[in-house]
């Protein structure tokens, strides 16, 4: 007796339990079953909630719920099913918000073509560590045992990962390699099959992508296998129930009631028709799985470790059969009398035939010929295990075969030797990336086809076509459409997508990507970042840059927020001037839509006013827009004053720091050297400190006038000395206060008539008119003339209610000689104030003044001139 008979004497099964042991117990494997039962119905339960399938070969879920606005959801649960945890959104939005941090600073620390690779792997890592957080955040709440399900952003920021990997591999090939001189001499034959397919995919650079997008696809199912079957057996025979039972025959506990296989070759079951031992079977259903799924990851060598430790070296040794044969023997200068190892398999035609035949059989079971299948190009037996798993994986199926098909038909084009015919149906089954692409978007697996109209599978399929112009047109469509949601960090993407484009030099629809940036930039706004915005806004034309970053500072109020929004916009090079300009013009043109409610001079300001107001604030940072800032005032306050908001005028003209003349005429040296807009709006600015001073003077004057002077004690009946003492003393403090009161409100009025005067009397051509100047006029024509037109019209307004202003102070104070001269000034030649009334207006103040000529003549004083021309 062996060694090996000897060991399975002394094992009984019935003490067998560990889950792991050589010879399995029925309870053993029985709870093995509920185990992973339970794991499958912990992923249907996922799968039924709507965000997606937790494959597991994918187990970052195809991202189908941004086709449409209702498949998204503010109180999405991200935690497994079972779990009384809620994962919130909060973790999401904090990691967006960063995500947009950090690729903000990658583009900044390499804004040159040649740091393009170097941009894209830090972009990568920016999202390696966010996934990475979400998932040790997302592990706190997780309950033990439960499979965490993701969030539908986590599920994007996976495949946007994905994608920028792809682009990395794809146009470090297309940008370098492809540029380099590839033209290679055709290939003579020869005999090595190795050198035919190095040489072909040195000159064939669709090849090379093919390979590439395999590698990425067999990368990606390595990162997303999260779950993963554990294996039972080490280094041991093959099929050892089966061979147990045969070698014990009546002995063993849980034999099998039914005819066993009587050899134990590969070839036994199937040549003899009859079954192996139950637990085998499990056990080799198990092993093909695991054989295949390390196939589908690019592991050819864990899934050959795997064949040995289950004692099938035989289908390790199979696993070999596809190697390309190469003798460097004949490629020797020197001989010698050593001899290289020939690498590969000589007749490796032989067994790709024999493979296909086993590809084809209803003997094998699925896993074993999609494994075999995807070694020999067969298409078939790949998918027939593949179609209920993802997109990705039918893309590597298909992949996978049309790269055999080319090597093998390369390879019988330029070895010397004969080799075996291949079916037709396996050359038949060449087909171009565009009718794969075709193929999966009509596959039948509706699962598929619709996972094919996604948001990522979209740009990776137009990124493998190397179709960016289609590419920009769909995003184009995604920007308009209400059936696609584009999520802030789709956006994200995109935007940086279309500047590593520009970047590399690709050519495309310019307009398409201004409009992803402008979107992207919209959704800054919203975070309240000036640097971002500023740094995004930059890369759009100079029209959207007005439009979005005015947008952008319409929603900022604080003052030393708006001072760093316009420093961010000057470091990235923004035309902050006309930027301001323009949104302190938007406010202006603003109009309420309710006039009614228009505040009075003494009403309470509208929030509509007050905005106004306050965005003239955005021209008084930088000393080079004082002069703007004149102008854009003096246009506000003719706007408040044409309306009689006295109130809102004078906020207005307090917004104007006191040093803004010193600072224009600093800035210009002299005042030759002023320009026509400023000069004029220095004047008109000078214009309205005297009328709102007047204004203000003679409402002081009212407020003493007529609350100021001190009522007379009331008459009260003396009885006693004391009250009499009481008495006189109230009639002298009320005379003291009288006399007080009349002493100030004199002088109240002569300086109030000052203020008034200096409105009728404003030095040169008068209050609000123009002097006559040299210099040109500024360009936008339009403007000056509504200035000019509005400027007559508050003279119209203004200056007659200054004169009867006047008036009624020297009426009310008795001092009517005084409105004799008021009229002189009014008729006088040099300044022509009576062309500003209209003739009723004109007649009426005129009667008025003939009124306090008619009071001195009843005084017995001269009615023409009274005291005023003595002096």
């Amino acid at each position: 007796m062996n060694k090996l008979e000897r060991t399975l004497q002394l094992l009984d099964e019935s003490t067998v339990q560990s889950h792991s042991g050589l010879l399995r117990s029925k309870d053993s494997v029985r709870y093995l079953q509920q185990q992973q039962q339970q794991l499958a119905n912990e992923q249907r339960q996922l799968g039924a909630s709507g965000i997606g399938d937790s494959m597991m070969l994918d187990s970052v879920q195809d991202v189908g719920m941004y086709r449409a606005v209702g498949n998204l959801s503010d109180s999405q649960v991200s935690l497994a099913a079972g779990s009384t945890v809620s994962y919130t959104n909060a973790n999401i939005r904090e990691a967006g918000k960063q995500l947009c941090e950090d690729f903000l600073h990658v583009l900044q620390r390499h804004n040159n073509a040649s740091d393009v690779f170097e941009a894209i792997d830090d972009l990568v890592k920016s999202l390696d560590d966010t996934l990475m957080q979400l998932t040790n955040a997302s592990k706190q709440l997780v309950s033990a045992g439960r499979e965490r399900r993701l969030h539908a952003e986590e599920m994007w920021l996976n495949a946007e990962r994905d994608t920028w990997r792809l682009m990395t591999c794809l146009y470090r090939d297309r940008l370098i390699t492809q540029k380099q001189d590839n033209e290679m001499d055709d290939l003579p034959l020869v005999n090595s099959e190795q050198t035919i397919i190095t040489h072909l995919y040195g000159g064939n650079a669709n090849l090379r992508e093919y390979q590439m997008i395999v590698d990425w696809l067999e990368q990606m199912a390595i990162q997303q296998n999260q779950f993963e079957m554990g294996h039972y057996l080490n280094r041991t025979v093959a099929w050892e129930n089966t061979l147990h039972q045969l070698l014990e025959v009546g002995q063993t506990v849980f034999g099998s009631g039914r005819a066993l296989v009587k050899s134990l070759d590969p070839d036994a079951p199937i040549r003899e028709k009859l079954p192996l031992h139950d637990l085998d079977t499990e056990d080799q259903m198990q092993l093909a799985k695991q054989v295949f799924f390390d196939i589908r990851q690019g592991r050819l060598k864990h899934a050959q470790l795997k064949c040995e430790n289950y004692g099938q070296a035989w289908k390790a040794a199979m696993l070999e059969g596809w190697r390309l044969h190469h003798d460097p023997n004949y490629d020797k200068e020197n001989v010698t009398l050593s001899r290289d190892p020939i690498e590969g398999n000589p007749r490796r035609d032989l067994w790709k035939k024999f493979a296909w035949q086993m590809a084809e059989s209803r003997m094998v079971d699925p896993y074993t010929k999609a494994t075999i299948g995807s070694l020999c190009g067969h298409l078939d037996s790949m998918v027939e295990v593949l179609s209920e798993h993802s997109w990705n994986d039918m893309l590597w199926a298909y992949l996978k075969t049309q790269i055999d098909i080319r090597v093998e038909s390369e390879i019988r084009s330029h070895c010397i030797k004969s080799y075996l015919p291949m079916p037709e149906r396996y050359w038949n089954g060449k087909m171009s990336l565009e009718q794969i692409f075709n193929a999966l978007e009509a596959h039948k697996n509706a699962r598929i086809s619709v996972a094919a109209k996604d948001v990522d599978k979209v740009i990776q399929k137009h990124i493998m076509l190397d179709d960016i112009p289609e590419l920009m047109r769909t995003v184009d469509e995604w920007l308009e459409s209400t059936e696609v949601v584009l999520i802030p960090q789709m956006l994200r993407f995109l935007a940086h997508f279309v500047m590593f484009l520009r970047q590399i030099g690709k050519t495309f629809q310019e307009d398409i990507g201004d409009r992803v940036i402008k979107r992207y930039v919209e959704y800054l706004c919203t975070l309240g970042a000036p640097h971002m915005v500023a740094f995004y806004t930059a890369a759009l034309p100079p029209a959207m840059q007005l439009l979005l970053y005015s947008q952008f500072l319409q929603t900022i109020s604080d003052s030393e927020q708006r001072k760093r929004a316009l420093e961010d916009g000057y470091n990235y090079g923004l035309d902050v001037p006309t930027i301001t300009v323009y949104t302190v013009e938007h406010y202006r043109a603003l109009e309420a839509i309710d006039d009614e409610s228009a505040p009075v001079a003494s009403g309470t300001l509208s929030e509509l006013d007050e905005q106004k107001i306050s965005s003239l604030e955005w021209l008084t940072f930088y000393p080079d827009q004082r002069g703007e800032l004149l102008w854009q005032t003096n246009t506000l306050i003719r706007y408040f004053l044409a309306r009689r908001s006295i109130d809102a005028a004078r906020k207005t003209f307090a917004v104007i720091p006191a040093d803004t003349m010193e600072v224009i005429f600093t800035h210009y040296g002299s005042k030759d050297d002023i320009p026509c807009r400023e000069e004029v709006s220095i004047r008109e600015y000078l214009c309205y400190q005297t009328y709102l001073a007047a204004i203000q003077g003679y409402n002081d004057w009212s407020q003493l006038f007529y609350n100021g002077k001190p009522k007379a004690p009331p008459p009260v009946k003396i009885s006693n000395f004391t009250e009499q003492v009481t008495s006189d003393h109230r009639e002298a403090t009320y005379r003291k206060d009288l006399k007080n009161w009349e002493l100030r409100l004199a002088e109240m009025t002569n300086l109030t008539r000052d203020l008034l005067y200096n409105v009728l009397l404003f030095p040169e051509a008068g209050w609000l008119v123009d002097t006559d100047t040299m210099k040109p006029p500024p360009d936008d024509d339009e403007d000056w003339l509504h200035r000019a037109i509005q400027m007559e019209n508050l003279r119209k307004l203004c200056i007659p209610e200054v004169v009867l202003l006047l008036h009624q102070l020297h009426t009310l104070t008795e001092r009517h000689s005084e409105n004799l001269l008021l009229a002189d000034v009014l008729c006088s030649e040099t300044r022509k104030l009576y062309s500003v009334f209209p003739k009723h207006k004109l007649a009426e103040t005129l009667t008025k003044i003939a009124e306090s000529s008619l009071t001195l003549m009843n005084a017995r004083k001269d009615p023409f001139v009274g005291d005023a021309a003595k002096k």
